[in-house]
């Protein structure tokens, strides 16, 4: 049965679900940073503890489903604004999350200070630039669009025999510092090669909306499962892909851990295809039908800005009330110095184990979802432009 692809003008919930599951993982990594006991590296095998890998493992789905769905929400909406208006839609905002965070989101939700000691790029800025290139992109052929997100996404790992310090260099496919003078340094977290590349994909994804339902799920469950079989093979054969190869270890759940462990900065073809295949899995399996213990999620994931700045300021805030508790002063947390004390300054002993930190991360979810609730029906009652930049 041929089934009436989701009007331009609704919401689409499969996409919205995708994105406010991840959201809630999102506050589980970003509790750690804040609340957690100082461990180093939770990745570092030689280090690490099976539960706080995967505390910080699971969270690696995150930033991929953003930028993907970024797109495929662009794509959405071309109907409603217009080619000419959506693309104008992408520059500007783009422009206004390029601003955001190292400006405005630095002083007053990451750091609680305004010395620019410390500036760190992140999601955001990536997720601003990729918009700006995507509202150029929209006035391609989707196809074209599809295969330029495909090559940047499987072709970027070539370029990792390139070594260079250079600030574009860095921001382009690298990690490190882009700007450093006395004791300010400005630092690119996020490479905006593959972002780019994955948002373009999701915005070809985008179009298989258009079709009728059987066909779309079918597309999906295909493309999800081929491409985690195909991160299966590479990384089992380890010859491309990730920058560094897994390992045998001393034991089999660790063994599990070194395969499982592929590079996020910049995210390798492998980190990409163990993120996305999943992640397309999650939207074959929840077009059409929104689960009932998954409708808050669906509510969260209407209002991501609105989320993503609200809960990072709550858990700084929760650190700074238990650092005002445990140590007479909460201005620890007000202090970041240099890179070694971001996102504040510790205070010795400071953090908490992880079963605590799940504790507390499941507080901080809980005490957005009402807020997010009240403003997701802000965003559906009223049409003010504004609305579409938070």
């Amino acid at each position: 049965m041929t089934l009436t692809p989701p009007s331009p003008h609704r919401r689409l919930e499969s996409v919205d679900v995708l994105r406010g599951v991840v959201m809630i993982i999102m506050a589980l990594d970003h509790t750690r940073d804040y609340l957690g006991a100082a461990a180093g590296d939770p990745t570092n095998l030689a280090t690490t503890t099976t539960a706080l890998f995967f505390t910080r493992w699971i969270t690696h789905f995150c930033a991929p489903v953003f930028f993907l769905l970024t797109g495929t929400g662009a794509r959405l909406s071309l109907q409603r604004k217009g080619r000419p208006g959506l693309s104008r839609y992408l520059l500007t905002r783009g422009l206004w999350l390029v601003f955001l965070e190292p400006i405005v989101v630095r002083c007053l939700v990451y750091q609680f200070n305004f010395d620019f000691h410390v500036t760190l790029l992140l999601i955001l800025w990536a997720l601003g630039w990729s918009m700006v290139v995507l509202s150029a992109l929209i006035w391609l052929p989707t196809w074209a669009i599809a295969a330029f997100g495909l090559v940047m996404i499987a072709g970027h790992n070539a370029l990792d025999v390139i070594r260079s310090g250079h600030p574009l260099w860095i921001i382009l496919h690298g990690r490190g510092i882009v700007y450093s003078v006395t004791d300010h340094v400005v630092l690119a977290i996020y490479p905006l090669i593959p972002w780019v590349g994955v948002t373009a994909a999701g915005f070809a994804l985008g179009a298989i909306y258009a079709w009728d339902r059987e066909r779309r799920r079918a597309w999906l469950a295909r493309a999800g499962l081929v491409t985690v079989a195909t991160f299966l093979a590479l990384r089992g054969i380890n010859i491309y892909g990730d920058p560094s190869p897994w390992k045998a270890q001393a034991s089999a759940v660790f063994t599990v851990l070194s395969f499982i462990n592929t590079t996020k900065y910049p995210a390798s073809l492998l980190f990409l295809m163990m993120t996305l295949g999943p992640a397309l899995l999650f939207l074959r399996a929840v077009d059409g039908r929104t689960p009932a213990f998954l409708r808050p999620a669906l509510t969260l994931g209407k209002v991501p800005l609105f989320y993503y700045l609200g809960h990072f300021t709550l858990i700084h805030a929760i650190a700074a009330v238990v650092c005002l508790v445990r140590y007479g002063s909460m201005w620890y947390t007000f202090e970041s110095p240099d890179l070694a004390n971001f996102p504040f300054r510790a205070p010795p002993g400071w953090g908490y184990p992880v079963p605590m930190v799940w504790v507390w991360w499941g507080f901080v979810v809980l005490a957005m979802y009402p807020l997010c609730r009240w403003f997701a029906g802000v965003k559906a009652r009223r049409q003010d432009w504004w609305l579409g930049y938070l």
